[in-house]
């Protein structure tokens, strides 16, 4: 018995047996026949194949409250986390208390890392009252967002990061008056990764030098919150939310929403702890003349190399942590030998800046 090509015979198409002719059927002995004759070769006709039904067919739209339904239930069950789009809020309940601080959200996007060459293409502000009673933001919030050309081309890499192309850009600027308004009466501007976006605004807004700033990312310590991630985007997502990434405006609002809940071991949310840690000073520490076989200690510490002044140096939150700074470094990196740091006192309106704080030095 021949077997067909493999396949061949599966399909239904009636090409079986390729290889071989197709049998012949046994001749009948014919009245008067002259000679024997091979009987014809049968006619094959490929089957039709008949359309083949959808495997998937989709239900008809379902309700925005069964929705809202069905991620309830999903949220309830330990199995299942369910993430919601963001919906920005445009105004907040009104004060309990007289007592309120004016604050600037703020975020950017620009052509790139080097706040000396690389320019703000998007610059997105919400103004809003914080009430200090609460630390809840109050009454209305006000929303800026504005383009500006930078005068050359984007790279691929930013077009794809932030969606912001150049036909976007041509010929737009950043409304310098309107920004004025806003940043008159702010007491406090907000960033995530203010050391980022601060020399940035400056150099094109010299302006926002004249306010203190505080940050998201610096001076919250997300991981011993309960934190695994302090990118913006992940901390919405342990919040439930997600939304647009590396667009301005919506950053200033996901930024709003993750710091306005209570932190996890605080009894003040992450705006308040903003305000509290602007009011304090904080210290830049060199580790002047720190032996060379110290330097796996410093970095396990979380201290970076500054190349241009070949020195270890840390950032440090209030004077507790200084103090305790000092004595570990004595003990552990100068082995008790007398030693000499530098110390770089910053406040809220140097943080984050290009420029310097005031310099001090100090004897371990």
């Amino acid at each position: 018995m021949t077997s067909s090509p493999p396949g061949l015979s599966q399909l239904g198409f009636g090409f079986d047996d390729l290889s071989a002719p197709a049998p012949q059927a046994p001749a009948r002995p014919r009245a008067r026949q002259r000679s024997a004759q091979a009987a014809p070769t049968p006619v094959v006709v490929p089957t039709v194949l008949e359309p083949v039904p959808p495997l998937l067919t989709f239900p008809p739209a379902v309700p925005d409250d069964a929705l809202a339904q069905m991620a309830r239930t999903l949220d309830s069950h330990p199995d299942y986390r369910v993430l919601r789009r963001l919906d920005p809020p445009r105004s907040f309940p009104e004060p309990a208390t007289g007592q309120t601080l004016r604050v600037l959200v703020l975020d950017t996007e620009t052509t790139g890392l080097n706040a000396t060459r690389d320019k703000v293409i998007e610059l997105a502000l919400l103004a809003l009252d914080l009430d200090l009673a609460t630390g809840q933001p109050t009454g209305p919030l006000v929303v800026y967002d504005g383009l500006e050309d930078p005068g050359a081309p984007l790279s691929p890499e930013v077009q794809q990061l932030t969606g912001i192309t150049d036909e976007m850009l041509q010929g737009q600027r950043l409304d310098e008056a309107r920004i004025a308004e806003l940043l008159a009466g702010a007491q406090l501007v907000i960033a995530h990764n203010a050391g980022f976006d601060r020399p940035f605004v400056e150099a094109r807004l010299p302006a926002f030098a004249e306010v203190d700033w505080a940050c998201s990312f610096a001076d919250i310590d997300w991981k011993r919150q309960g934190r695994e991630s302090a990118k913006l985007s992940a901390l919405a997502m342990q919040l439930g939310w997600f939304y647009d990434a590396h667009r301005a405006e919506m950053d200033c609002h996901a930024l709003l929403a993750v710091l306005s809940p209570t932190l996890p071991l605080g009894e003040v949310n992450g705006l308040m702890h903003l305000v509290q840690a602007a009011r304090q000073p904080s210290f830049r520490l060199q580790a002047t003349a720190a032996p060379f076989e110290a330097k796996d200690l410093l970095k396990a510490r979380s201290y970076r190399w500054d190349a241009a002044n070949r020195v270890w140096t840390t950032q440090l939150r209030d004077e507790a942590s200084l103090q305790d700074e000092c004595l570990w470094l004595k003990s552990q990196v100068y082995g008790g030998r007398p030693a000499r740091v530098q110390i770089e006192r910053l406040d809220a309106r140097q943080r984050y800046s290009a420029r310097p704080g005031s310099l001090d030095f100090r004897a371990l």
